[in-house]
């Protein structure tokens, strides 16, 4: 037996078609279009490409984006002060703050300087606190797009055994949350967890997102299990030629997929998950600001 292979760029394409099919109906029903901010602070590359994929697929969907780019040396006053700007701006649905920031810059206070309910990102400590006492919430995109493909899969969550390995306040513990608030019983485990491949053993449903290229290996999981692989690593690859690399998760592909009954790959599962959620995440919050029905299908 080997896996169902779960497609994310499929899943992703689905979900941003929902979307667009929303914003054009806000447009024409309530002359409304959602609008998604981001900042950029510095020249990181990683993050050019990111905030470019962002703002292109805001646009294929029918949003408006606002692209802030500020250089490197800019001041924390100043940054704040355009998240200010942002927060009062009426078109403006959504804020992205690109993160890592430079050195100089307090991450946590300019995140919690963007408003609530315009934080899309889900990263705001109120939002934060909502999700863990089963609010209404902004939910983190990577985990919400774990979710929408488990839920895809499997229907109805309830019951569940979960094994979330990883702890990160991005991906791990918003992971746990939205598990519990669909009525598994969940387990985060991590790096120092005792008997990490016994506890992962018990599990129907795994997400693996510890930062550590391979490090969950095919005997570790549950024969028919559902592995959700959040992990990105870039690691040498020698066979490919000289100084090439290649990307691969946190789980051992090759092997768990023998042994799982659906799990996603690396590229190709989580990742397109998160942009695509970060748009569902932009029309949620206009909707919420307007005093209109959330999108169905698109929501925690």
């Amino acid at each position: 037996m080997t896996a169902r292979i779960i497609d994310g760029k499929a899943f992703a394409a689905t979900v941003r078609e929902k979307v667009a099919t929303h914003v054009a109906r806000l447009k024409e029903e309530n002359g409304i279009t959602p609008g998604l901010a981001v900042v950029l602070v510095g020249e990181d590359p990683a993050s050019q490409v990111y905030v470019r994929s962002k703002g292109k697929q805001t646009v294929e969907v029918g949003m408006n984006s606002y692209e802030h780019r500020l250089p490197a040396e800019t001041s924390e006053n100043e940054l704040l002060a355009l998240i200010e700007r942002l927060n009062a701006d009426p078109d403006v649905h959504g804020i992205l703050v690109q993160l890592p920031l430079p050195g100089h810059l307090n991450e946590d206070l300019v995140i919690n300087a963007i408003d609530p309910a315009k934080d899309v990102d889900g990263f705001h400590i109120s939002n934060v606190g909502l999700l863990a006492t089963g609010q209404k919430a902004m939910v983190p995109c990577t985990p919400l797009g774990c979710l929408m493909m488990l839920r895809d899969h499997h229907g109805d969550l309830s019951g569940m055994e979960a094994v979330v390995i990883g702890r990160s306040n991005i991906v791990g513990k918003p992971m746990a949350q939205l598990l519990l608030r669909d009525s598994c019983t969940v387990t985060i485990a991590h790096s120092r967890t005792r008997d990490l491949p016994g506890v992962v053993r018990r599990a129907d449903i795994v997400v693996a997102a510890v930062g550590r290229p391979e490090m969950v290996q095919g005997d570790w999981i549950k024969p028919g299990a559902t592995v959700i692989d959040v992990g990105i690593n870039r690691i040498d690859a020698p066979e490919r030629g000289e100084g090439k690399t290649r990307l691969v998760g946190d789980v051992h592909f090759d092997s768990a997929k023998e042994v799982a009954g659906a799990i996603t790959p690396v590229p190709g599962g989580v990742g397109p998950m998160t942009i695509a959620c970060l748009l569902a995440n932009t029309l949620t919050a206009c909707c919420r600001a307007h005093g209109l029905p959330e999108p169905e299908g698109l929501t925690a």
